[in-house]
């Protein structure tokens, strides 16, 4: 557990030094959201029956930008070795990798959801489900996001096999989790999306593992 919490300090303290992946992905989280009253009109009414979707299309879109660069710096630098040869397991980096992408990228996206759900006019009864949904939503999308970047670890063209692999398995998060914001009992939803959570924080992390070890081969 040690080990565990001192790989999450040092992931937080090369964001902060180096945090220009963090601003990215809240920037074009709030970007993407911005564009879409463009395409689709002012309507407030358009808006707010939208707001859910949109939010959590583009926070999805948001999580995958630092993904590539997960595990990519520590693989190419020969960062990884050392944290598999520290006596820290390779489940245990993962769970420490995914801990920290929530931090960094899924704790911002919660925080900038409100205030970009209220600039589309979302009705004020339906923030809550949504701002609920998002909670488990976004650390489930941490650890899928995870699991998929070390298992495209070493291959050629990994920013392109990551998208097409996250985003089918990213769908009945989204689902949910718009769902659960258009109706008026979430609690089913919110039910679902606390599953998929609670299914993904062991699988996730022992997917994450071994496509760290066949990495390392």
């Amino acid at each position: 557990m040690r080990l565990l919490l001192a790989l999450v300090r040092r992931e937080l303290a090369l964001a902060l030094r180096h945090g220009s992946d963090t601003v990215a992905s809240l920037l074009f989280f709030v970007v993407t959201v911005s564009l879409f009253p463009l395409a689709i009109g002012p309507s407030p009414a358009t808006l707010g029956r939208l707001a859910p979707g949109i939010v959590w299309v583009a926070a999805l879109l948001a999580a995958l930008l630092p993904l590539d660069r997960l595990f990519g710096a520590d693989y190419e630098d020969g960062s990884l070795d050392q944290l598999l040869l520290s006596g820290l397991s390779p489940l245990g980096i993962a769970a420490a990798k995914s801990t920290a992408h929530w931090l960094l990228t899924g704790l911002p996206l919660l925080l900038a959801a409100g205030p970009t759900a209220i600039m589309l006019q979302i009705t004020p009864a339906r923030l809550p489900a949504l701002l609920a949904g998002l909670l488990p939503g976004t650390i489930t999308l941490s650890l899928l996001g995870t699991a998929g970047a070390a298992l495209v670890l070493g291959s050629r063209r990994p920013g392109t096999l990551l998208p097409l692999l996250l985003l089918p398995l990213a769908t009945p998060v989204l689902i949910f989790g718009t769902a659960a914001a258009e109706t008026d009992a979430p609690k089913p939803e919110l039910l679902l999306l606390t599953a998929l959570l609670a299914a993904a924080a062991p699988l996730c992390p022992l997917a994450a593992g071994a496509g760290l070890r066949a990495a390392a081969e």
